[in-house]
């Protein structure tokens, strides 16, 4: 096994002991990326113990390739004599007969799964371990840094793709197939959400997506693209101004980037996120705008393009710490008539000094 993979579960069972929990069950996608490095993962699940050497269970026919690709001992169920769940349950008893607090996750779990671990188990037993989950993958490795940075320049290509496409005419569908075939061809595996392409009003709705609308002389135009690497993801957001548009949009959008640097230049290791967020929301309630602004700013990046920590907003308490990487600053102002232009970007957050792992030009981009 790779020795940053046996950190990872080393950490994983530190932390395990310290909530107290006898069993991690890891199912959700994005965990298993962490745990095994596979992308190619269908009908597995991995199984750490607070003491002793974790396992994976997967499809007979798989076995030996998880076996050989993560170094972790593999356990194969045949199918339909038996079941995914049916096989944790067995590999379980056999690793703690009787698991007191079994840590699962609150997201993503298949019905079926947890029906079969409730059916075998007390499920006053089973225990929210999401935070847990959360926290150990906030703080990023080398290796992990250097995918997100991968991903990026990918993100970077869909951006370069979408402005050269916009003009009166086009439909944001159309703006959106050429950044998705430009982030493919570069090497990404695919947007960890629904990208957004969204012109004129539309850019003033809470998650807009692609349409069929046409773009038309005098709207803004928002693109927020994603892409991944290796199961890391990034995300860039930046507004384009077709032709000539209402100085409103203009004024917000410099206000936008003023507080997004706010926040850049605030992150540092030992500040809270509502530390950050203080800082741009300070940009924007003086500027009189305070009422028509969200109360988050941004999320960790990682394994999703979302992290539930650290979560950078309003009264949020998680500290930030070297190695971490977050997004900031998307949300616009909610003002009908000015609102809607928007900014973010991926930000790398270093002992010293911070990057912006989305290299691309921030002011409005003029077509």
């Amino acid at each position: 096994m790779p020795p940053e993979y046996v950190h990872r579960f080393e950490k994983t069972q530190k932390m395990m002991a310290d909530c107290n929990i006898d069993i991690l069950f890891v199912n959700n996608r994005e965990n298993l990326i962490y745990y095994t490095g596979l992308t190619q993962i269908e009908c597995l699940a991995v199984i750490i113990p607070q003491q002793g050497e974790p396992c994976a269970v997967t499809l007979w026919l798989d076995a030996e390739y998880v076996r050989q690709e993560t170094g972790l001992k593999t356990y194969g169920y045949h199918f339909p004599r038996q079941n995914l769940a049916e096989k944790c349950v067995e590999v379980i008893k056999a690793v703690t007969p009787r698991p007191a607090r079994i840590g699962f996750e609150r997201y993503f779990v298949p019905f079926a799964v947890y029906d079969g671990l409730r059916k075998a188990f007390s499920e006053n037993s089973f225990v929210d371990a999401s935070e847990l989950f959360y926290r150990i993958r906030a703080v990023k490795e080398a290796s992990e840094v250097a995918k997100i940075r991968k991903a990026s320049s990918f993100v970077c290509a869909g951006m370069e793709a979408a402005v050269r496409s916009i003009r009166p005419g086009i439909r944001e569908v159309e703006v959106l197939a050429e950044a998705e075939y430009a982030m493919l061809k570069a090497g990404s595996g695919g947007s960890p959400f629904r990208p957004q392409v969204v012109s004129g009003e539309r850019a003033l709705l809470t998650h807009p997506c692609a349409s069929n609308k046409v773009i038309n002389e005098g709207e803004i135009v928002v693109v927020h693209l994603g892409a991944t690497y290796e199961g890391y993801c990034a995300k860039m957001c930046r507004t384009v101004a077709v032709g000539s548009v209402a100085t409103g949009y203009r004024d917000v959008y410099q206000l936008l980037l003023k507080a997004q640097d706010a926040a850049i230049n605030a992150l540092k290791p030992g500040v809270t996120a509502a530390e950050v967020d203080a800082v741009a929301r300070a940009v924007i309630e003086e500027a009189g705008f305070g009422n028509y602004y969200l109360d988050i700013i941004g999320y960790g990046v990682g394994l999703r393009q979302s992290e539930f920590y650290p979560i950078i907003g309003k009264g949020r308490a998680d500290l930030l710490e070297a190695g971490m990487v977050v997004d900031v600053l998307l949300p616009t102002i909610y003002k009908k008539g000015i609102g809607g232009p928007r900014v973010t970007d991926c930000i790398f957050i270093g002992a010293k000094n911070n990057e912006i792992l989305t290299q691309y030009p921030r002011d409005l981009i003029q077509t």
